[in-house]
Order: structure tokens, then sequence, then C-alpha cells
């Protein structure tokens, strides 16, 4: 059997077979039993089991569809992908896409999240994708595994760990480069048996393995890649499953494909219209087989300081039937989005110039079928009235979580990041000095903030212009830790004037965004290049002797501080907490509300600034609504809990506080999330 793409592969892969079955045979039954293997019983040797009794996922070329148990099977699928969702979550999440009549679930594996530094792994809570699968299982989905190593996905890096950036400064991902492929080979070594008994060929129900991700939109066209982790991948899958890959459609499919692999194409609603063309386009690299859209697109993602991006249910449910008329199979993506918690959001950047660096938003409602929350939406009623036309619908009944308001929490500011008291928080270890600025890679630092100080030479110029070359992405610039101005990569501002007499001690807080997720591959974090200051001839003065401090901002030490922080009840000096704009750096503010029901909330934020968010310890992500269109972040019920919760706001740059001073600054939980801005959420 064989889980290559098409009948060249199958036979080959059975030729290896064919040595065991000679002893005692004879040339005539040894041919036999090759072309029932490779052919009779799979129509390619796709996936097909020497287990009668296994299940079995294979291809027709004759009739171009898939077999399962000998038997054309067509897949609609919708995208989840487990880390983006609580664990607690999962089950309620795949239900409701089983009851939309999906027969099978579509998932990446993210690296960065379980090898989160070299050498370290996590298998826990929301990284436990076994656990996650096997629930998957008992929801009655067959699975397609999509495990990169490179997911793209709106993900921080793509997936792809920073400590390889670290490790191997100079490395080239996604390319033949001997210390990439080392370090996916240690990966899958970790990944792979793990999911061994969940493939189709062993019991299981994962059915596809994909083997890169989008291969033919990266710059390298690196076969010698491909081909080393397409047989990578085979060693573990062990022709138990189908491998395949994903392409957009275009003139560079064959820089994706991968001989003896299955071709698949993605496209959404705004293509649809020249569907005719793209499947020539899948044909011309993948001529037999199922036609199938691995990607079909029922909303989209969004950037902040852009408009959300928002899809029509109906042109949704239009073009899903127009591309099932084809006996298409298809996966919509996403089904459910759900959240980029903490510091997982990537960003994009646009290589022509026009655009350049837009950061992801925290929430991945994507304008999915079913909305952040995991709710239904008319956009999944109209999508399951089109899948209940050629699959049948399950009887399910669905048990959504409330959706409540807790009302307005007030918040008390407790603690400035760049005080002594904050460094010794909130830092990460001792301070690194250096000639240039030290990248957070460079650090081993995942995201969060890092300081950048060093003493301001006499200048001759009144004022003059401090210049950073190549910031990545954002920084804050204080001297004698006053706050003096904004630099900043997505609006490409990268000097701003100083003046004499302001102070002697630089200071540039700069903010990690979100490194980019497509098409680049190296989007490292820091300043780099040069930092210098005007000179009076026309000349620039470059600025050394730098000390770096990290703050990683990782939940546990900040709840960490938190609990220090209630016990010893203390707060900061008047003067400080009056500040509306945080001209001395940011601050934490801590408060707590009461809940007697628990459920799903919005933490409102409208009115601040910029920053980072906690309850009960866990990162919900970073917030601006001050830039939009994001103003509520998703709280899932899982987090809360009945009677007293947490809060933690990392503030960047202003409070809502009101002018008078007469209250506290203030949040509040709402019932209703606002994803477009001030207005509301739209309908879906």
């Amino acid at each position: 059997m064989s889980v290559n793409g098409g009948p060249r592969g199958g036979k080959l892969r059975c030729t290896r077979k064919r040595t065991l079955a000679m002893i005692g045979g004879v040339l005539i039954l040894i041919i036999a039993l090759t072309v029932g293997l490779c052919v009779g019983l799979s129509g390619d040797g796709n996936g097909v089991s020497e287990q009668q009794d296994v299940p079995v996922f294979s291809i027709d070329h004759q009739a171009n569809t898939f077999l399962l148990n000998g038997q054309p099977f067509r897949y609609v699928s919708g995208s989840f992908h487990y880390f983006r969702a609580l664990p607690d979550a999962w089950r309620n999440r795949l239900r409701t896409m089983r009851a939309a009549g999906l027969n099978a679930l579509d998932t990446y594996v993210e690296w960065s999240l379980h090898n989160p530094h070299d050498g370290v792994y996590n298998w826990e809570g929301i990284a436990d994708v076994v656990k996650f699968l096997e629930i998957a299982q008992e929801e009655d989905f067959y699975i397609i595994l999509r495990p990169g190593p490179y997911i793209c996905a709106e993900r921080d890096n793509g997936g792809l760990p920073h400590w390889l950036f670290t490790k191997y400064p100079d490395i080239k991902v996604r390319t033949n480069d001997p210390n990439y492929i080392a370090e996916v080979g240690k990966w899958y070594e970790q990944l792979m048996p793990r999911l061994k008994h969940l493939f189709i060929g062993n019991g299981g129900k994962i059915i596809m393995v994909q083997v890169e991700n989008e291969y033919g939109a990266f710059n390298a066209c690196d076969h010698d890649y491909l081909n080393w982790l397409r047989d990578e991948t085979d060693k573990y899958v062990e022709n138990k499953a189908l491998m395949f890959t994903v392409d957009i459609p275009n003139e560079r499919m064959h820089c994706g494909k991968i001989d003896n692999v299955f071709a698949t194409t993605d496209f959404g609603i705004d293509r649809v219209y020249e569907i005719d063309n793209i499947w020539k386009l899948l044909r011309g690299v993948q001529p037999t087989g199922p036609l199938v859209n691995s990607e079909f697109y029922p909303g989209w993602l969004t950037h902040w300081q852009e408009t959300n991006q928002r899809r029509d249910g109906q042109v949704v449910a239009n073009a899903l039937k127009t591309i099932l008329s084809y006996n298409a199979s298809v996966n919509l993506y996403m089904f459910f989005g759900g959240t980029n918690f903490g510091f997982t959001a990537g960003a994009n950047y646009d290589l022509d110039g026009s655009v350049g660096y837009t950061a992801d938003i925290t929430s991945y409602d994507y304008d999915a079928v079913m909305d952040e929350a995991g709710g239904v939406t008319q956009k999944y009623e109209l999508v399951k009235q089109v899948i209940g036309e050629v699959l049948e619908l399950p009887d399910i009944n669905l048990n959504p979580a409330k959706r409540l308001a807790y009302g307005k929490v007030e918040l008390t500011p407790a603690l400035e990041l760049l005080s002594a008291e904050g460094r010794a928080a909130l830092s990460k270890g001792t301070p690194v000095t250096s000639d240039k600025p030290k990248s957070f890679e460079e650090l081993d630092q995942y995201s969060g903030l890092l300081l950048y100080e060093t003493t301001l030479p006499s200048f001759d110029l009144d004022p003059t212009l401090l210049q950073v070359d190549d910031l990545r992405d954002r920084a804050h610039v204080f001297v004698d830790q006053q706050l003096v101005g904004t630099l900043s990569r997505e609006a490409r501002i990268y000097a701003l004037p100083l003046s004499k007499g302001w102070g002697s001690t630089l200071q540039l807080l700069v903010e990690n965004q979100g490194r980019v997720n497509y098409d680049r591959a190296n989007d490292t974090k820091g300043i780099f290049g040069q930092v210098t200051l005007q000179l009076h001839n026309g000349g620039a003065l470059p600025l050394d002797n730098w000390t770096t401090t990290g703050y990683p901002l990782e939940a546990y030490t900040v709840e960490a501080w938190r609990q220090r922080q209630t016990e010893m009840n203390t707060a900061l000096a008047p003067s400080i907490a009056q500040q509306r704009l945080l001209r001395s750096g940011p601050i934490l503010y801590t408060g707590s509300f009461q809940v007697t029901e628990v459920g799903d909330t919005y933490l409102n934020v409208a009115g601040w600034g910029k920053g980072v968010a906690y309850v009960n310890g866990f990162n919900l992500g970073r917030y601006w609504p001050l830039a939009g269109p994001q103003i509520t972040l998703y709280v899932p019920n899982e987090l809360l809990k009945v009677g007293q919760n947490s809060l933690v706001l990392l503030e960047y740059q202003r409070c809502n506080k009101t002018l008078n001073g007469a209250e506290l600054p203030a949040v509040q939980f709402d019932a209703v999330a606002q994803l477009d801005g001030q207005s509301g959420e739209a309908q879906k």
C-alpha cells in the first residue's frame, strides 16, 4: 500500500513490500499480489492496509474519487486549531461543527507551542494535541492533520520556534539547510510517534497528513527539501494515511508539488467565478484523483488599524454549493477560528512595499462559520443547509455557554514597569551589556518587551534627530524615564527629535507585535542596524554601549507579582497614579470582580491605549482599542470561577481615567463582542 499521490508512487512503494512476499512464492503470485494491493484495492495504492479489518483510505484515479473501505468517499471538513480554544471547550466546539454535517476535521500542529525552547517540549493543557484528536475521533470526525512544520495560520513566525534563530542566526528555514532539516527531524521524532495510533491504517481516523504548507508561495522552490520532508513524514506515517500538499492556484503550483504526494489547492469566494480555471491549474500538477479545495475561506483575517474583514453568509453558502457541484472535497478555513491568546498572533508583510508590516489582531473570529466563542451564526445555518444536501446531518443537541455581562471593574495602578520594583518583578534575569542592541532571539525571548538603554552624548544641534534603523516593531522613546515619542514599523516612523536638557539616559522600550507568519522566512525582533544622532555637518553619530533588559511578560510571572502585590497591598504614589497619559512608562493595573454565574464574557477596554490583559493568571492577548477594530477581548467561561476573579492590565500608553480624576480607571465585562469598532459586532 502507499500514501503517495499517483500510481507511479504507489507501485514503487509496493515493490519494496514485494520482497517480503517472495518466501516460497512464485512470480505470477507476486505480480498478482502487487496488482491487488496497488491497483485493484485502492486505484493508485494510496493508504491501502494489509489488514482487511482496518479501514482503508485511498484514491481511485480512474473514477477521480477517494475510497473509504473501498467505497467512494467525499469529505466536507472544517478547520479548528486546538491551540485557539481552551481544552475544556474542545468537545463543545467539535460537537457544534459535527452538528453542521461536517464529516472531517482539519487542524494544524504548531511546532512553536510544543517546543518553546531548544530541547523543551510541552504536551499538556492547550498543547495536548493527542487528547484533542482523540476527542475529535469520539465526536465521529475523520481527521486531516497538517503538521507543517511551517503552518502560517496567522500565528507568530508561522508556527516556527523563535529559538531556531537564536541557535542558528543564519538559518534558512523551509529549505534543505542542514541545520533546519536536522531540527525538523528532531521535532518529528518527538511528535509523530505520539500520533501513530491515530492513523487510519492503525485503526484511528487520521486519513490525510500534509507535507509542508503552501510551499509554492515561498520563494525557495527547493525540491531537495520537499523530497526530504516527504520521506521524513512517511517514515512515521508508514503508508497508514494519505500524504498531500496544499497550494495557491497559480503558476507557481509546481514549486509546491512533491513527487508521489497528492496535490490539492485552496481558494475563497473571491475566486469561485474562475473555478474551472482553478481546477485546470490543479490538473496541471495532479492530473487525476479527486478535486480538493483544502482551504475554502468563509471569512478572512484582520489586522490592527484596518476595517474588520466580513464575508456575506449567503455568498459563502452559494460558493460552497458551487464547489460541491464538482463532486469536490472541501475544507472550510476557518469553520471555528477562536482566539490568538497571549502573544501568539502573527503579522503580515507586503513585499511590494505598498503596505509594509501589519500585525494581526488577537481575535481569530475570522468571520468564520462559528463565532469566536464557538456560537452558531446565521452563516452557520446557511452553510449547514448546503452541507445537508450532500451529507447526512446528525441529530445533535447543542448546549451553548451563556454570554454574561459582569459590568464595571475599577482598576488600581500598582506598578511602574520601568521602576526598580518593576524590573525586579518582571524582567528576565540580569540585563545584558553590549556594543549593539541585542535582539529578542539573541536573548532567547519569545515576545513581550525589550528595554534598550544607553547614555546620551552631548550633541551640537538642538534639537537633533534620533534615527533607529530597522526597528521591529514599535518603540516608546524615553529620556530619563520621561516619554518623548513613539517610533513604529507599521507607520514607518523611525526618527524623532531630541532636545538638549531633556536628560542623559536614552531608553527605547521595544514591543514585539508579532512575527510575520506568511512568506517572510525570518522576522527577528528588536533593533537592528544603527541608532544614531544627527550631527551639525549632516553626518550621523552612532550610539553604542547598550544595556538590554528583557520583559517576557509571561503569565506566570505577572500572576506571581499580582499575588505578592495583593498580600503587600502596595500602591503607586499619587503623582503617578493620577496619570492619564503614561509619561513615565507602562503601568500595571489590578482589579477583581465577583462572579455568581459562570459564562463567556468580553473584556471591554474602550478608552485605554495599548497593552496586554490577564484574567486569573491567563494571558488573554494584546489589546489596542485606539487602533481598532477589535475593542473587546474574549474571556472563555472556562477561565472563570464562582467568587472573586482577578484582572491585570499592563497598559503601555494611556488609561481611560477621566480628566477630573474623581474615579479610578475602569474596564467592563460585556455580553457582546465588539470586533468592528465601537459600533458593535456585525451580523454574520
